[in-house]
């Protein structure tokens, strides 16, 4: 059992630095390569496709699940939006943005459905949408607005995706079947912005290792880990994918980090805290 449990768990912490290799590698091939968004965003998905389509072909037996265009569509539209955020936010102001997104979508979606929340969720809720509103207020040390609404697009969207993909089936083949439809959906738009596509082998392999091994592979490990863990742990766990991406930004792209980052990642990952241990 014990051995079981440390598996989970080096399961679990590969995962989140696997999710927060995505904002850190997006950003210093959007930042230190020619390489241009479109481009990145198509070798992501399709370097995770064929990733995750050889992972299911490997482990296919009893398991069921496919994948829809819809769910491909929105998978696309996250990692659309994500890269072409990129360009213009710091890897911890963007994952911080796209994680505040996707729980602010899960938490929307529960209360329209008429969940019930105590008090103290309510005044989590309002604590970190108060640190999202003070991120993006305008200031010297504020986001870029397109670039932080086209992140809040993409946390939408993934909020979206993770929504259809409840009880779809085996995650991981429902994942590679999504991936595979959003290759055309990639491809047409890397064909529409030709004119000012940027091809640079080393912007390339950045997007590889982002679509292989920090989507796919990494979806693969957090699967894997996810029926092991309790409901609340596995949310709040995530808590530390903003947390280990701003610690790569600062240390490997010597990204700043500002006081208003600082309290407004507070609030925020505070409030969701608050959200989830309530619900528990």
């Amino acid at each position: 059992m014990a051995r079981t449990g440390n598996a989970v768990v080096a399961l679990t912490m590969l995962a989140m630095v696997a999710f927060a290799g995505n904002s850190l590698l997006c950003r210093v091939a959007l930042r230190e390569t020619p390489v241009d968004a479109a481009t990145f965003t198509t070798v992501r998905i399709v370097s995770g496709a064929v990733t995750l389509w050889l992972i299911a072909k490997v482990r296919r037996g009893s398991a069921s699940g496919n994948g829809t265009w819809t769910s491909a569509f929105w998978l696309f539209a996250y990692a659309a939006g994500f890269s072409f955020a990129y360009l213009t936010l710091t890897a911890a102001t963007g994952a911080l943005l796209l994680f505040g997104a996707v729980q602010a979508t899960m938490m929307g979606y529960a209360l329209w459905r008429g969940e019930r929340w105590k008090p103290v969720q309510v005044g989590g809720l309002g604590a970190a949408f108060a640190g999202l509103a003070g991120l993006l207020l305008p200031g010297a040390s504020a986001p870029a607005p397109l670039g932080a609404a086209l992140m809040i697009f993409a946390g939408i969207s993934w909020g979206i995706y993770s929504l259809r993909g409840r009880g779809a089936g085996d995650a991981t083949l429902v994942t590679a079947g999504n991936f595979v439809r959003a290759v055309p959906f990639a491809v047409a738009v890397s064909l529409a912005m030709a004119g000012r596509m940027s091809f640079d082998w080393m912007g390339i392999a950045f997007a590889v290792a982002s679509g292989a091994v920090a989507s796919g592979i990494g979806y693969a490990i957090w699967y894997t880990a996810l029926p092991h863990l309790k409901a609340g742990t596995a949310a709040t766990v995530q808590l530390s994918v903003p947390v280990i991406a701003a610690a790569g930004g600062v240390l490997l792209l010597g990204e700043p980090i500002t006081m208003r980052l600082a309290l407004c990642s507070a609030a925020i990952l505070g409030g969701i805290a608050v959200v989830i241990a309530a619900k528990r």
